[in-house]
């Protein structure tokens, strides 16, 4: 917009410019024009009358005269008599029967050539007929002059130059100027933008100052109230998550202490049966009421990201979640370039839940004596401005479709997560990571895998957490 704004305003001080300097140039150029016409065709009508005069004085005067104006102007002077002779001391014409000659001892018909159609050629050739004294009648002769019109075009270069310079100096202001005039008309606009940028990476405290016209001053307002109004929404709907959830967790601890306290002191293996289900369902519960506190405390951004040592933090998840892998025969490989060096921004608490969740649908999904490998990729020129972290698995996978929804609150998909998943370990990586400036993804494992696989899957899943990287530490 800023763009079109100084086009728009240049051209507009373009076309006033053009309508005031262009006709004043065209008016200068004929002015010059005429002025030397008339300049020429006098000194050329002065000596015709000296040549009509006919005695020896007068031809003294017009050869005088005719020397003295080759010295002092660019022009020079042909004379010649109404019988084709020469006048003493004054050159012939080239070509004494040329039209324009003919023209003025026939006809007695002066004549004005400026040798081109366009401005003007390189000579002017005015040419005057001399008419008798006694007999005004009778043409007793011709005079010619031939003007260099060299110094008319170096005077033409400078009135059309000098506008040419003006005109350029002037858009060149107005370039500037209009920047300015642009800059400041739009930047109430600029600030709703950054607003709604604000808006759209999740801050809902984000403001537009109350600036500019009435009609951008009236847009600021009525959406920092629709901000407002949002954001006390939102935040209402946090605290009676956090809250809910927060309540939830007492009765449900104390059910599930119940249920094991029936279950040992059942022996009807019906019942048992009963009460472990029941309490499978109060675990499964108990996650979600988890999830959902997570959930609400990240969305909340309670938390600033710091640097943090990555290898360190991979190592201490991958130490909790070992014993757990060995039971079922699965393997956890580490692969990639990890050492202290490496750190990433996040805030404290958030990747190790990141991490959790993922390892623990991983492992969920990971067949007896499968492999998940946790890939680390550090900055470079593949992505000079993320970490990269993956975590891959060997599990049945997800088709395109499931992996468009595997973010969403509560989607449990159809693979082993589904029976006893709480639906909420993806939504909360990616709530964690994109709070801390990241990202996640997902993508196949094993993409050759895709095409034989019945259900679009891919035989395996790899989730992509990128990160931001942080400055290394100075010294040591």
């Amino acid at each position: 917009m800023i763009r079109q704004l100084i086009v728009s305003y240049v051209l507009l001080v373009a076309v006033a410019l053009a309508a005031f300097t262009v006709p004043v140039a065209f008016t200068l150029t004929a002015q010059l024009r005429g002025d030397t016409e008339q300049s020429v065709r006098r000194e050329a009508t002065t000596m015709a009358l000296l040549l009509a005069d006919g005695d020896a004085p007068a031809r003294q005067a017009l050869a005088r005269m005719a020397g003295a104006y080759a010295d002092e102007t660019p022009g020079s002077v042909e004379v010649i008599a109404s019988d084709g002779s020469a006048v003493a001391t004054l050159p012939l014409p080239p070509r004494p029967d040329d039209a324009a000659m003919t023209r003025a001892l026939k006809d007695g018909r002066s004549t004005v050539d400026w040798g081109s159609s366009f401005v003007w050629g390189p000579h002017l050739v005015v040419t005057v007929p001399a008419r008798s004294a006694d007999d005004g009648d009778r043409i007793v002769g011709a005079v010619r002059i031939k003007y260099a019109t060299s110094d008319l075009s170096e005077r033409l270069w400078r009135i059309w130059g000098f506008r040419a310079i003006l005109a350029v100096s002037v858009l060149a202001v107005a370039a500037g100027l209009g920047a300015l005039a642009a800059r400041r008309l739009t930047r109430p606009l600029r600030q709703l933008n950054e607003m709604a940028s604000r808006f759209r990476d999740g801050d809902l405290t984000a403001r537009s100052p109350v600036t500019g016209p009435q009609e951008t001053q009236t847009l600021a307002r009525t959406l920092n109230s629709g901000a407002e109004r949002l954001d006390t929404l939102i935040a209402s709907q946090r605290i009676f998550v956090a809250d809910a959830s927060h309540q939830l967790r007492t009765p449900l601890t104390a059910l599930r202490l119940s249920l094991d306290n029936i279950a040992d002191g059942v022996d009807d293996e019906f019942v048992r049966e009963d009460v472990e289900q029941a309490t499978a369902e109060v675990v499964r519960m108990s996650r979600l009421v988890n999830g959902l506190l997570v959930l609400a405390r990240a969305e909340a951004k309670v938390t600033a990201a710091e640097p943090l040592v990555l290898a360190e933090l991979i190592a201490e998840r991958l130490a909790v979640w070992r014993p757990a892998a060995d039971e079922r025969g699965v393997r956890i490989a580490l692969e990639g370039q990890a050492d202290g060096r490496l750190r990433v921004l996040a805030s404290p608490g958030h990747l190790d839940q990141v991490l959790d969740n993922v390892l623990s649908n991983a492992l969920e999904v990971s067949p007896d004596g499968g492999t998940i490998t946790v890939r680390v990729e550090p900055a470079g020129a593949a992505h000079p401005d993320e970490v990269v972290v993956e975590i891959l698995d060997q599990g049945p996978g997800m088709s395109d479709a499931e992996k468009s929804r595997a973010f969403d609150r509560f989607w449990r998909g159809q693979g082993l997560t589904g029976r006893s998943g709480s639906g909420l370990g993806l939504a909360i990586a990616k709530q964690l990571v994109t709070d801390d400036g990241g990202s996640v993804t997902l993508r196949d494992a094993n993409p050759g895998a895709g095409a034989s696989a019945p259900d679009g899957g891919s035989g395996g899943l790899c989730v992509r957490i990128s990160l931001r990287p942080a400055a290394p530490k100075s010294g040591g």
